[in-house]
């Protein structure tokens, strides 16, 4: 087992390095296989020795080797996030079929972050792709039927669109995409929990940054990773606190 868990971080730390390259170039329209990777300063191309994910940023200690200008921690935290969620995925799912989708949820949620933090957008083409990805993965890998999986993505794409018409673009068109996206993952119930709980962790988000001035009031900020928090929290951990919650009214 302990085996396993390695295994998995190591190529989860590799996906991660790679899911950074798809996030922040995507959005700019530029292809993912060329150019290869290089300093963002000096344009110096990468060798393999600067590319083993969070190890070179230590050992580098954050800098370019070539021109010794800082290189952005987000690089090395992503990769590590990536390890850690797709290690504890396990622990939550059990080693079953599901587990394809959990990893698959994932690799979409950094991926949209990584995009949203950088260039406040999240992009079709990368929500296309999934989509399509687990409408595949849900029709071997159910978790409701299929006609609950499309209801989800009705109610996940109405919620946000009827929410950003009356407050007249209050919530941005990726963001309701996305919902669509994890309405068909989770299911109606779930994506209406991760829509409460992301709007909850955006407000605690926002008031946290405007204390230490860090975001302003009326300025819009990326609301992409508080989706992304809630909808993880509502997958691994949702129909727990859906009991719970109930549990309290009846």
């Amino acid at each position: 087992m302990v085996l396993y868990i390695f295994y998995i971080m190591i190529f989860a730390l590799l996906l991660g390095s790679f899911y950074n390259v798809v996030g922040l170039r995507i959005p700019k329209g530029m292809s993912i296989v060329a150019p290869r990777s290089h300093c963002t300063s000096c344009k110096q191309t990468l060798t393999g020795i600067d590319l083993i994910p969070v190890l070179s940023y230590v050992f580098s200690k954050g800098r370019c080797r070539y021109c010794q200008k800082s290189v952005s921690p987000i690089y090395p935290l992503f990769e590590l996030l990536t390890a850690v969620l797709f290690v504890l995925a396990p622990l939550f799912m059990g080693w079953t079929y599901e587990l394809v989708i959990a990893w698959t949820l994932i690799s979409l949620l950094i991926i949209i972050v990584i995009t949203d933090i950088h260039y406040m957008l999240i992009p079709n083409k990368i929500l296309l792709f999934f989509f399509g990805l687990f409408v595949i993965e849900r029709v071997f890998i159910p978790y409701q039927s299929l006609f609950d999986h499309g209801l989800g993505l009705i109610v996940g794409f109405a919620i946000p669109f009827l929410v950003a018409f009356v407050s007249k673009g209050g919530m941005g068109g990726g963001d309701i995409k996305l919902f669509a996206v994890l309405g068909f993952v989770l299911g109606w119930e779930l994506v209406v929990l991760t829509f409460f709980l992301s709007s909850l962790i955006g407000m605690i988000i926002a008031l946290i940054g405007m204390f230490f001035g860090k975001i302003k009031k009326g300025v819009p900020f990326p609301f992409g990773p508080s989706i992304a928090i809630a909808a993880l929290i509502s997958y691994f951990a949702g129909e727990t606190l859906l009991k719970w919650y109930f549990s309290l009214l009846f």
